[in-house]
């Protein structure tokens, strides 16, 4: 329907990498985020040098002092630690300390870690099906993969993993603890995980296994009316929607008169397979813009006509594991007035990363923009708050099969109706509640829209 954006750096929403920069029709220029932050010295060129003492921080050099302390503390740990540290192990945990002291997602990638990060990508790899992010000391679960050995075994968003096969997860070695996640296919894990609420931890016993993820899919709620769900954005994750689309269009034999976007526990992904989605929908308007240091970091995407749904009503879900390019979508339907969003607010990863290559085999990711949606505003730890706000709750059917319903011809010697006899003795199958309240809500209120959004019936006219 549309071609796949290319990008020529790579972008990375999540955990996930995004190669490239967007071409000249999709993407234009955002407004910079400041001149100052383009050229830090504009101001003061022509001017006399200010003090060192008047230099901010950032823009200090590293003086000699620092040098030394480095090397200090480099020898000490040579001489002194209690086992002996090879030099490169201690530059490499330098390089890494330095970035971790960033911000949450900028790190530094060895050769499996960037092999990691493209299977990611590519939606087939080995492991667990989880996404975590280090927050505050600890390795939290945003959220687990559907249909993946954490999800199948009852690890949730905001879970905290404390042990991993007996050993603590410390906070000094949080990288560690992730790799020792990771594993072939076929071998067991044993996680110490703390549920959010409760006091003591729960060991869950894992099985690792090859993750296949089919990011969307989808199925009808009532004819009529569809359900897509996109899990994370990978490179075909915008195709595989459109499929999925199209097989609910012909599995419902009409045009579909709404539909439910679901993006709950959505980790993000890919920036253009985002863009490609939200445009999908969207016929015309900003989708998503990117402010930097660098000039290259300021990027806007904007729609193209076409929508899938044709205008038709759609309902988006969102909580607190929507994150990052799922953000992306979820902020660029509501701003434009496209979708109603449902659910709770979002987790608010609202940075971009770029994959800087050193060589072959190793790679920084580093925090280089902060996106921004349609409105102009940054999301970045505030999240997306939906238009309705849903609790966190399930639902179920009643325990007793017991009929309480009463009505007119329960009342004796009540007035014969019509069809009266087709019903006589007829005992109506209970409905199965549904267990997902927030589904069952959202579905109610895309009836709620269709019935607005459909053109009412002429009056007939008046008999003379």
């Amino acid at each position: 329907m549309r071609p796949l954006l290319a990008f020529a750096s790579m972008l990375v929403l999540g955990s996930a990498l995004a190669l490239a920069e967007p071409p000249a029709d999709k993407a234009a220029g955002a407004a910079p985020a400041g001149n100052a932050a383009q050229d830090p010295d504009k101001d003061t060129k022509d001017a006399a040098k200010p003090a060192a003492a008047d230099v901010p921080p950032a823009r200090k050099g590293v003086d000699m002092t620092d040098i030394r302390v480095f090397t200090a503390v480099f020898s000490l740990i040579k001489q002194a630690y209690v086992e002996e540290v090879d030099d490169r192990s201690l530059m490499r945990g330098a390089i890494r300390g330095m970035l971790a002291g960033l911000d949450p997602h900028s790190e530094y990638l060895d050769k499996e870690e960037l092999s990691g990060l493209t299977e990611e990508t590519s939606g087939s790899y080995a492991g667990l099906g989880l996404e975590v992010a280090q927050v505050e000391g600890t390795l939290r679960v945003v959220t687990p993969i559907d249909d993946s050995p954490a999800q199948r075994g009852g690890i949730r968003a905001g879970d905290i993993i404390v042990r991993i096969d007996g050993k603590a997860v410390q906070s000094d070695d949080l990288d560690g603890a992730i790799a020792r996640l990771r594993g072939k296919a076929g071998t067991k894990v044993v996680l110490s995980v703390l549920h959010e609420k409760q006091t003591a931890p729960v060991d869950i016993t894992l099985t690792r296994e090859a993750i296949h993820v089919a990011s969307a899919r989808g199925r009808l709620l009532e004819p009529g009316y569809g359900y897509l769900r996109v899990s994370q954005f990978q490179e075909e994750t915008a195709m595989q929607l459109r499929k999925q689309f199209e097989r609910l269009q012909a599995a419902n034999k009409a045009p579909l008169r709404g539909v439910v976007l679901d993006l709950r526990s959505n980790p993000g992904g890919l920036v253009a397979a985002a863009v490609e989605i939200a445009d999908d929908f969207l016929e015309r308007g900003v989708i998503v813009s990117t402010r930097g240091r660098v000039k290259a970091a300021d990027t806007s995407f904007s729609a193209t006509p076409g929508d899938l749904l044709a205008g038709a009503p759609l309902v988006v879900l969102v909580d607190n594991g929507t994150a990052s390019a799922a953000e992306i979508v979820a902020g660029a339907l509501k701003d434009n007035h496209r979708a109603l969003l449902m659910g709770r607010r979002s987790f608010g990863k609202g940075s971009v990363q770029t994959v800087l290559p050193i060589d072959a085999e190793h790679a920084v990711k580093l925090t280089t923009a902060r996106y921004y949606t349609p409105s102009g505003i940054s999301i970045q730890a505030a999240g997306i708050q939906p238009d309705i706000e849903l609790a966190d709750l399930s639902l179920s059917a009643r325990n007793d099969d017991i009929d309480t319903s009463f009505g007119e011809r329960d009342l004796r010697n009540h007035l014969k109706g019509a069809n009266e006899d087709a019903h006589e003795g007829a005992k109506s199958e209970p409905r199965e509640a549904p267990s997902d309240y927030a589904l069952n809500e959202a579905l109610n209120a895309l009836k709620v829209l269709v019935l607005r959004a459909t053109p009412a019936a002429p009056a007939a006219p008046a008999k003379s």
